[in-house]
């Protein structure tokens, strides 16, 4: 008896092909679609800053717009009553005025 062995096709390829782009989508919708939506409401918030408003920066601290100068990346915060200091404008981070404050 002669027996010719075959090889079984194998199906393998196209479905490791298929849930690589499927974990892709997915990562995209949850992770960087989101992220980017983020930055871009951070940035407008950023160039949309007024003297007087309520800002917290990145670093936590709160404080309120003094001056900011257009052509400039740095603008001054008062952080109390006479304190006031210069930080970039990359580290604003939110509007106090929207957060709650637990006291």
């Amino acid at each position: 008896m002669h027996t010719l062995l075959q090889a079984q096709p194998q199906g393998g390829g196209m479905q490791m092909i298929l849930m690589i782009v499927l974990m892709f989508v997915i990562f995209y919708f949850f992770i960087l679609r989101p992220q980017r939506k983020r930055q871009k409401e951070v940035e407008k918030f950023r160039n949309s800053l007024a003297v007087g408003d309520n800002v917290i920066t990145a670093s936590g601290v709160y404080g309120k717009v003094k001056s900011l100068n257009e052509g400039e990346q740095f603008i001054t915060i008062e952080i109390a009553n006479g304190v006031s200091i210069k930080i970039d404008r990359n580290f604003v981070y939110a509007d106090a005025s929207q957060q709650q404050v637990q006291r």
